[in-house]
């Protein structure tokens, strides 16, 4: 024994005097650059990658469930989502421990599969406690929410304060000001695993005031897993004392310890203890190889650079053939990419202009976008307008049917809507389904579909005779209970003064009512609320949220449960549509919309106006589109923003929206 441990040293040893070289060559080389700041990426030998990678590959295909699902992990890090998604797809329905499942499905939606996340919401939903704990944190690890219920209700959980924790650190992914303060918190509480945890996840989701809070718990500790904890996540963090802990931790004989130490090495893009870790790809245990191998691939990428940054492209310009681009949807796919569809005009920028529906991809969160790509051609007499990209059930999760609603105009006394339904996620649609199945002009916003807690689908419409001799509108609903197959008119309308009743918006309230909130003459957005599912309405009244003549969007966000609106926070009485639409402002409800505070504007041009808002939520960003006009030219350009739904929560200037 005492020679084949000699060996394995040994062994060691080469590979560690081989390899180092070759890492600090290139660490060498961003010196030579005059780089300040520490490296945060290696460049690795092919040699060392395809070790790497056959380190991985075995543990992937082995016997140990949990160092298989690391090694899933590592690999989809690497680049190889494929491979993981081809073992595991067909191993998830056959498994039954609900721990396991939310590691399968953990890893599937991490590779690329997203619409796997269902499988740890159904698991956190059900009755059986044996897997909330994993669902939380297995939803945390790959950053879904869904829509948010379950993770709120498992925060408020005082039985069970793991879950409360791996909840709260789900939720605080995705901006939950409430999430944070509990974590944190946390932190000094006498029960160390629970420090541990509290540790753990500000390391990963923290930010750089929470170092001093994580030096203090890190006091507690002499040495030991939980002094490794705080400091790992001091060196994730940024902080220097963080990381040689960690760098000595690496070289440590607590084989826990190690793997920790190893995986936190690629959260703090530490580089300089890359020479560390390769020591370790010959280690006994499985983890320590795994983890080890891990980082020195991730450490071989460029890092991951979108976190709390706002993220701003205009993907639609105008141009002299297709002046206008307006009135657009984003839906994320589930493999996470982003479709957004919108509205090109061709000629001309009238409502009343040739038109279709277009749309561009990105894949990595809306930086860069594809060439577009036609999806509904002009099929009208007049056009093709007003694009709805929605999953067709269940709120919040991405293994529904995607349906595309949009406007087929005719005439100025024949405008539908129509939907068509797409089982292969956004690659391509089936045939038509009328939804407004009544005579008329029906006028639904883009992005405007609500898919209730039911399962309901609302099409929101406003509706005329014929626009051009009866311009007054009223607001009411078209009602799917069958995922949009067979459609059926609300058996009440919802008419305002002057104009009426127009571009409505529908949000399902805490209490189970809806709430329809329209676009008026009167210098207000008006409301009607609905204790039947959209069927009847109540009379319209001032929803005290001053506006123009201009539409608003109205979601629920996921990991809070507050309101968001976003419109023109503005009104000149006696000017043409009450005003030009500008500013573009958000504002926080946290009473289900009966009071709001304004957070900021979002857009404040002077030679610009900003309208016809749609907006989603992805792993934690708020992502919207809107129409961009130039005064000037009259021209409308279709805009893309992203921003941490963290940013709602923490902006310095709020006043209450004028009453």
């Amino acid at each position: 024994m005492r020679l084949e441990r000699n060996s394995q040293m040994s062994m060691r040893k080469i590979i560690r005097f081989t390899l180092v070289g070759l890492l600090t060559l290139a660490q060498s080389q961003s010196v030579a650059r005059g780089e300040d700041k520490p490296a945060s990426q290696i460049n690795l030998d092919v040699a060392i990658k395809t070790k790497c990678l056959g380190i991985l590959r075995s543990a992937f295909k082995g016997e140990e469930f949990w160092p298989s699902m690391h090694a899933a992990e590592a690999l989809t890090l690497a680049g190889h989502g494929a491979e993981v998604i081809e073992l595991l797809s067909p191993m998830l329905p056959k498994e039954e421990d609900d721990q396991r499942r939310c590691g399968l499905a953990r890893e599937l939606v991490r590779a690329g599969d997203r619409a796997k996340a269902s499988v740890m919401l159904d698991i956190l939903a059900g009755d059986d406690p044996h897997g909330h704990v994993h669902a939380c944190e297995s939803l945390y690890k790959v950053n879904e929410i869904g829509n948010g219920v379950s993770l709120r209700e498992a925060m408020e959980d005082k039985e069970n304060l793991r879950k409360q924790l791996m909840a709260a650190a789900a939720l605080g992914r995705w901006g939950n000001p409430a999430a944070m303060k509990l974590i944190r918190r946390e932190l000094v509480n006498d029960d160390e695993e629970i420090t541990r945890i509290s540790a753990w996840i500000l390391g990963r989701i923290g930010v750089p005031d929470d170092i001093l809070a994580l030096r203090v718990a890190a006091e507690r500790f002499s040495a030991g897993l939980s002094r490794a904890y705080v400091d790992h996540s001091l060196a994730a963090l940024g902080d220097e004392a963080g990381v040689n802990a960690l760098a000595a931790n690496l070289q440590g004989d607590d084989v826990a310890i190690q793997v920790y130490a190893a995986t936190f090495a690629g959260d703090a893009r530490a580089a300089s203890v890359a020479p560390l870790l390769l020591p370790l790809l010959a280690a006994e245990n499985v983890d320590v190889r795994v983890r080890a191998a891990q980082t020195l691939l991730v450490l071989s990428q460029p890092p991951n650079t979108i976190g709390q940054e706002t993220i701003v492209r205009q993907v639609y310009p105008a141009t002299a053939d297709n002046p206008r681009y307006s009135e657009g949807s984003i839906i994320p796919t589930r493999t996470g990419t982003l479709l957004y569809a919108t509205t090109e005009f061709i000629g001309g920028g009238s409502d009343f202009a040739r038109a279709r529906i277009v749309a561009r991809s990105s894949t990595d969160g809306g930086r860069n976008w594809d060439g577009h790509r036609v999806l509904q051609e002009n099929i009208g007499e007049r056009n093709v307008m007003s694009a709805t990209l929605c999953r067709l059930a269940t709120p919040g999760r991405h293994d529904a049917p995607i349906g595309m609603f949009y406007l087929v105009k005719n005439s100025h006394s024949d405008l539908n809507v129509w939907l068509r339904v797409s089982r292969d996620d956004g690659n391509s649609f089936g045939d038509p389904i009328l939804v407004t199945n009544q005579p008329g002009y029906h006028v639904m916003n883009n992005d405007r579909v609500a898919v209730l807690s039911s399962g309901r689908l609302l099409v929101p419409v406003a509706s005329t005779s014929d626009v051009g001799k009866e311009n007054h509108f009223v607001s009411r609903c078209f009602i799917s209970d069958d995922q949009g197959t067979h459609w059926r008119m609300g058996k009440e309308s919802v008419d305002y003064a002057k104009r009426g009743a127009m571009e409505p918006e529908v949000v399902e309230l805490a209490d189970g009512r809806l709430a329809m909130f329209m676009r008026t003459q009167l210098g207000h957005l008006a409301v009607s609320y609905s204790g039947d599912g959209g069927d009847t309405w109540s009379k319209a009244e001032d929803a005290g949220i001053r506006a123009p003549e201009a539409p608003a969007t109205m979601r629920r966000i996921p990991s809070t449960g507050d309101l968001v609106l976003i419109w023109n926070d503005t009104f000149v009485a006696g000017a043409g549509h009450g005003g030009k639409r500008t500013p573009l402002s958000l504002a926080i409800s946290q009473d289900d919309g009966k009071s709001w505070r304004k957070v900021a504007d979002l857009e404040t041009s002077k030679t610009q106006t900003f309208a016809y808002t749609s907006l989603c939520f992805v792993q934690g960003r708020a992502v919207m589109s809107y129409y961009v006009r130039d005064e000037a030219t009259g021209q409308i350009s279709s805009r893309f923003r992203s921003l941490p739904i963290s940013w709602f929560y923490v902006q310095e200037e709020k006043s209450d929206v004028d009453r």
